[in-house]
């Protein structure tokens, strides 16, 4: 009470700066004033310095900015935004990094480099590889306060709550083998699938393995397998229940769903992960759970870096019910979580902040409206790099979030699929002018209505996997009306043969448009690159393909499996009971969905229409209907396709050659400077 009454007091004296801003750094006090001189000492004082001031007498027009000035914020517990910490449209909040230098604030803890020592106990140094004897150092973590680590499940598809370790802001690699390699099964013992079932399994399964590695794991405390087990668009990890040395047998200790083996034609992949006897390199660790203590192989000099384990099992920063806050410039980084988890409210901003290093999701948007997550730098995310999401699809109103201006990167770090550079939800989120690169899976990931996709430049993407797009969106029919329009996708798939293509329609996935995309080597396999799988009215028009082995694919359904989707519980709930598309709004704002539950076997057809396709080895497979498309070789008009330039001069030839054909805006397409985003990054 006693700083509530000295604040006010100071506010209504005016030495405050109009209470227009307040200061907090690293050497500051959480009994000073929060002015520049005298600064808190902690974001969670000036919160609640905020909060007074509004409730005691409403906020200054023009709002209040609180300036966190430059250092390492350590975070032992989330810093937490309620509805009482909202500002308004003509006052918003503003928590903001000063420019004296970068702002961290860290989810974990700094091990100062003395902590560690050389391995002396035997019974250790008999369980680690001879090589690593002199190189591995250990550090008691117990000695320092840290006592919490996170537990591994026994199976999990996602990334488990625990502790990591980073160090010159790079994360390290907890012990496996093979280092930074996958080995393959060498053949399934028991699939786990009951004889005449397909992809359901009821026990866990037994595989052969090659060679006599796992020999050294059998006195380990547990044993943990990351593996594509099925099909290489799902993996998981699951605890090993037995090892034969002699049969050179593995047994699982819990049920992968689609079972081991069967699926995706390349060989089924796995890595052992979390074991002392793998940390044999430079970067490799591995906690002690029991005993609290950290090995690891620094891959410099400790002296001369920094160390840090993250141990926040919580968001950085939670915003819950919270409007008109802006959090700005701020580097969030080494949490065990995510970094932003924003929960209902309205019109709150992440901009400009560098988000790296998370155990789990970097930014999460659920629910609210008009939210933006604006020329944020987003990487190295243990999950997915943004997720955001709002509206009520029932009545399909829009939530009207954007995310703009993004940087996003090697995201899925840890969960290695189903963690999306970007996955929208709800209905009306607005995805523009962002740059998404490098992950093994997927990157854009869709559910819901009426999105639009727009201007954004995708490559890189399912670089690990299989049977994958860079978009992917599926198995939900009244999932309709997005606009995916100029974008670029380039670069996208793996090596392995099944296939993999830019924009994916899964399992009956319909009323989607594609428009003014330029797609350059965005197919493999048997995909094109845009592939519909067993779905109708998708509009693909406008668009240029380039260098594809094949520019539209697609793998109909025949009129008996069709019938027996639209008939079974799944379809039933997500079309009569999770929304009625036989009802007002679906029933007036997509008019493709009128008789879909009704059996029929009339012709279900994509469409393709003014399209020009460059060099590729096919057009189309499937049930698309193809009008007025230009398929040629050689060059149509390009300003510079060695360059990567795809936009057509004005006089390109293509113009006469495709009815109504109009030019795709390719330089607008990818980041853009502004105040926000000064520079562009080197690619």
């Amino acid at each position: 009470m006693r700083r509530t009454f000295l604040l006010l007091t100071m506010i209504a004296c005016g030495t405050m700066a109009l209470a227009a801003d307040l200061h907090v750094a690293v050497d500051g006090s959480d009994s000073n004033p929060g002015t520049a001189d005298a600064p808190f000492g902690s974001l969670a004082r000036a919160r609640d310095a905020v909060r007074a001031v509004s409730q005691a007498k409403g906020l200054p027009v023009g709002g209040v900015t609180v300036w966190v000035h430059a250092g390492t914020y350590e975070l032992a517990e989330t810093f937490t935004l309620g509805e009482e910490d909202s500002g308004t449209a003509e006052s918003p909040i503003v928590y903001r990094a000063a420019d004296d230098g970068e702002v961290r604030l860290v989810g974990g803890r700094a091990l100062p480099p003395e902590a560690f020592a050389p391995v002396t106990d035997e019974g250790v140094l008999a369980r680690l590889d001879p090589a690593a004897h002199a190189a591995v150092q250990r550090a008691d973590l117990k000695a320092l306060g840290i006592t919490e680590y996170g537990d591994y499940p026994d199976a999990f598809g996602g990334a488990a709550a625990i502790s990591e370790l980073f160090f010159d802001d790079e994360r390290m690699t907890l012990a496996r083998w093979p280092n930074g390699e996958w080995a393959t099964i060498a053949g399934v013992v028991d699939s786990g699938v009951p004889e005449g079932v397909r992809y359901k399994a009821d026990r866990p399964g037994t595989f052969e393995y090659a060679g006599d590695r796992p020999s050294r794991w059998t006195q380990a405390p547990g044993v943990w397998l990351h593996g594509y087990w099925c099909f290489d668009w799902r993996s998981e990890t699951i605890r090993v229940a037995r090892i034969d040395t002699e049969k050179r047998h593995i047994t699982l200790a819990k049920i992968h769903h689609y079972g081991i083996g069967g699926g995706n034609p390349a060989p089924r992949r796995f890595y052992a992960v979390n074991l002392l006897e793998e940390l044999d390199a430079p970067g490799e660790y591995y906690i002690d759970r029991d005993a609290g203590v950290l090995y690891f192989w620094p891959p410099r000099p400790l002296a001369e870096s920094r160390i840090v384990l993250s141990t926040l099992a919580a968001p950085l920063i939670e915003m819950d019910g919270v409007s008109h806050v802006t959090v700005q410039g701020l580097t969030l980084e080494t949490c065990v979580r995510a970094a932003v988890h924003i929960k209902g409210g309205r019109e709150n901003r992440i901009a400009a902040c560098l988000v790296r290093n998370t155990g789990q999701d970097g930014i999460v948007v659920e629910g609210g409206e008009r939210h933006a997550v604006i020329a944020c730098d987003i990487h190295d995310t243990g999950t997915a790099g943004l997720r955001i999401g709002g509206g009520d699809r029932p009545t399909l109103t829009a939530c009207g979030h954007e995310a703009i201006n993004n940087h996003i990167w090697r995201v899925s770090r840890r969960q290695r699929t189903a963690a999306y550079h970007v996955h929208l939800s709800g209905v009306g989120v607005r995805l523009a002018h962002n740059l998404l690169h490098h992950a093994p899976h997927q990157s854009i990931g869709l559910a819901g209505n009426d999105h639009i996709i727009e201007f954004n430049e995708i490559h890189h993407s399912g670089m690990e996997s299989d049977d994958c797009g860079a978009f992917y969106m599926g198995r939900n029919p009244s999932e309709r009306g997005t606009v995916i329009r100029h974008n670029y996708w380039h670069d996208i798939g793996s090596t392995f043969t099944h296939g993999s293509c830019a924009i994916y329609f899964d399992d009956g996935a319909g009323g989607q448009t594609v428009s003014g995309n330029v797609f350059h080597r965005a197919a493999g396999g048997s995909f094109g690159a845009v592939f519909s799988h067993g779905g109708h009215d998708n509009v693909v028009e406008n668009n240029i393909f380039v260098d594809c082995k094949l520019a539209l694919g697609s793998a109909p359904w025949n009129d008996k499996r069709w019938d027996e989707y639209v008939a079974a519980d799944l379809w039933q709930n997500k079309l009569r009971k999770e929304v009625d598309i036989t009802q007002p709004p679906y029933s007036e704002r997509y008019p493709g969905l009128k008789g879909f539950l009704d059996p029929t076997t009339k012709p279900r057809q994509n469409h393709a229409r003014s399209n020009l396709v460059v060099d590729c080895e096919k057009v189309k497979t499937g049930n698309w209907d193809l009008i007025d498309n230009w398929v040629m070789q050689g060059d149509p008009g390009f300003v510079d396709r060695e360059g990567g330039n795809f936009a057509l001069k004005k006089d390109a030839e293509a113009f006469q050659k495709i009815p109504g054909f109009q030019p795709i805006p390719f330089a607008k397409i990818g980041l853009y400077t502004d105040e926000l985003r000064p520079e562009l990054p080197k690619q």
